[in-house]
């Protein structure tokens, strides 16, 4: 809604200005054609067109990591977080959700080989989309997906309002760890087994990533994202559109004399 009051207010003002120049233009003496509008003129003038028809709806993300070590312990984090942003007050829900089976299954000893050394710090000066994977170790198998998908006017899911529970879910068992959490500005997951490295994937502003660390053999990691955006169909725009288009008919014309 704001945009498009901000659109109907620069409409507005573009077409006065235009009506002015008309009025101007029928009580001047006939000019003699096309001429070059001086910096003056062009500073005074003010338009913005915001064509609404790709306006985000709804925008909705999961994220899944899941470990599962060579001793048969299995770890998961899983964040669903999503945005309602067709109402006139967006609306935000989260579901965290942690797991740790068979907690009593011994963890991997850390490693003591001085050459197995992972550090991800550079990560965090990336911005944009980031997908890493660091081993240090034999017969692990490690894997990063995203997936995106754009519907045009599709159906928002209905949501029953603002999350209100809490906004972590953790486990922690014979040194492993899983987390999911949602802080306002963020989302993440991370999955960590002391001495063995970390599973993470986040949501940040300006930045979507998923990071492998591992340290250990024989491990099997599995991180997936899928993102998930529908936007405003035309016809809900429509008012908007024709808005676009009278300012363009009366924006014709403007620079003759």
């Amino acid at each position: 809604m704001k945009h498009t009051r901000l659109f109907i207010l620069g409409a507005s003002a573009l077409a006065l200005s235009q009506w002015a120049n008309t009025a101007r233009a029928e009580s001047a003496p006939p000019g003699s054609g096309l001429e070059e509008i001086s910096d003056a003129e062009l500073g005074d003038m003010r338009g913005r067109y915001t064509p609404g028809d790709n306006t985000v709806a709804w925008f909705g993300v999961k994220m899944i990591s899941t470990w599962q070590t060579t001793a048969g312990q299995v770890l998961e984090g899983t964040m669903a977080l999503s945005m309602d942003l067709a109402k006139s007050k967006p609306t935000v829900s989260f579901v965290p959700s942690v797991s740790i089976t068979q907690i009593n299954a011994p963890p991997p000893a850390p490693s003591t080989d001085p050459s197995r050394h992972i550090d991800a710090s550079g990560l965090a000066n990336v911005a944009g989309v980031t997908q890493s994977v660091q081993v240090a170790g034999d017969s692990n198998l490690a894997s990063n997906v995203t997936r995106l998908s754009v519907q045009d006017g599709g159906t928002v899911p209905a949501t029953d309002g603002p999350s209100s529970g809490p906004d972590m879910a953790s486990a922690y068992a014979d040194g492993a760890s899983a987390v999911a959490s949602f802080d306002g500005n963020s989302a993440n997951v991370l999955l960590t087994i002391d001495g063995q490295g970390a599973v993470s994937q986040w949501i940040h502003n300006g930045s979507i990533g998923q990071s492998v660390q591992l340290a250990a053999d024989n491990q099997w990691v599995s991180n997936r994202m899928e993102i998930d955006l529908i936007r405003q169909s035309m016809a809900a725009n429509t008012q908007l559109a024709q808005n676009v288009a009278q300012s363009i008919a009366l924006a014709r014309g403007i620079g003759l004399r």
